[in-house]
């Protein structure tokens, strides 16, 4: 009697011990407050970098792995694989996501909530004779074919009035690529994002379209998760926010502290260490309704989804304060 006893007393102190190992300090279970984060390095990323740096995880209680990518379709590969909780993505994206069978939504923006945040332009190249929107009629132009990317070029042309099909688009995906065509004379005109358009004008592209002069802005960035990780770890993506929110105010009221690490985190070229400025971001809200049907509106056109989702299935307002829709 007494041997069983004894091993009963043995089994329950080992559960109670096993219990006890898989909680953190605080009554926690470890794997609630931690994040895998899919992200690029390219400055809509930024402010990310700089809460790592910063030891800002840490200090909101937070053990988040910022897990780098060269693509957007390894980073998407992985959020399908759920090697990463999420990722930082674009509206176009999450309903591609959503449509191939990973259930994901947007908690909030990382960069867009302003016409002047994350610029889009498209670019000529050097020495062309197009100086007005209506001249890229027939011409060759370089996008990333069914991406946000094609999105903006679209309807940035027909904001200007012309027609997105009365030019040649030519798919080339890799940005870098993209530019070194245009530069070289292969493309008549390419639609980069900064600093790959500053770096272009630089070298004598011409600007003939630029979404921050527009009053909308097109290049929202959001802040993407699966809803298993929304209904598992909703107070760790809460405290994530929160985060991102003092880091992007670091980033715009300080930008010369960290200047080193936006140079060697985001990739800035080389011709622009000296000269190009990190972006202001602001606080985190979700984009508004508006501007996911214009998405998907788009997207549908395209055949890139058979119908609209509702803004409901795409978008979970709850981790921003009220009232954070931009307009």
């Amino acid at each position: 009697m007494r041997g069983k006893r004894l091993i009963f007393f043995l089994l329950t102190l080992l559960m109670v011990l096993m219990a006890a190992g898989c909680r953190a300090p605080g009554g926690k279970a470890r794997g609630k407050e931690s994040l895998k984060l899919g992200l690029i390095p390219v400055e809509d990323n930024f402010p990310f970098f700089v809460a790592e740096q910063e030891g800002l995880f840490a200090r909101a209680g937070l053990k988040v792995e910022l897990v780098p990518f060269n693509s957007a379709r390894e980073r998407d590969l992985a959020l399908q694989a759920k090697s990463i909780d999420g990722e930082v993505a674009d509206i176009v994206a999450t309903a591609l996501l959503r449509k191939g069978g990973t259930p994901v939504k947007i908690v909030s923006l990382t960069m867009g909530a302003t016409p002047s945040e994350g610029r889009f332009a498209l670019v000529t190249r050097p020495g062309s004779a197009v100086s007005r929107p209506e001249q890229l009629r027939g011409a060759t132009v370089g996008i990333s074919e069914n991406t946000i990317i094609e999105y903006i070029a679209d309807r940035l042309l027909q904001g200007a009035g012309v027609e997105p099909g009365s030019v040649q688009k030519v798919a080339v995906p890799q940005i870098p690529e993209r530019l070194q065509l245009l530069l070289g004379g292969r493309l008549e005109a390419a639609l980069l994002p900064d600093p790959f358009a500053t770096l272009a004008e630089k070298k004598g592209g011409r600007v003939i379209l630029d979404d921050t002069k527009i009053d909308r802005n097109l290049s929202q960035v959001v802040l993407i998760f699966r809803e298993e990780t929304i209904k598992e770890k909703g107070p760790a993506i809460k405290k994530l926010l929160q985060v991102y929110a003092e880091a992007a105010g670091l980033v715009s009221s300080h930008p010369d502290k960290y200047r080193e690490l936006f140079i060697t985190r985001a990739r800035i070229p080389a011709e622009l260490k000296d000269t190009y400025l990190s972006p202001k971001f602001s606080s985190p809200g979700v984009p508004a309704k508006t501007e996911v049907a214009d998405v998907q509106e788009w997207m549908v056109a395209k055949k890139l989804l058979p119908a609209a989702y509702s803004y409901e299935e795409l978008v979970d307002p709850t981790f921003v304060p009220a009232g954070r829709e931009n307009k």
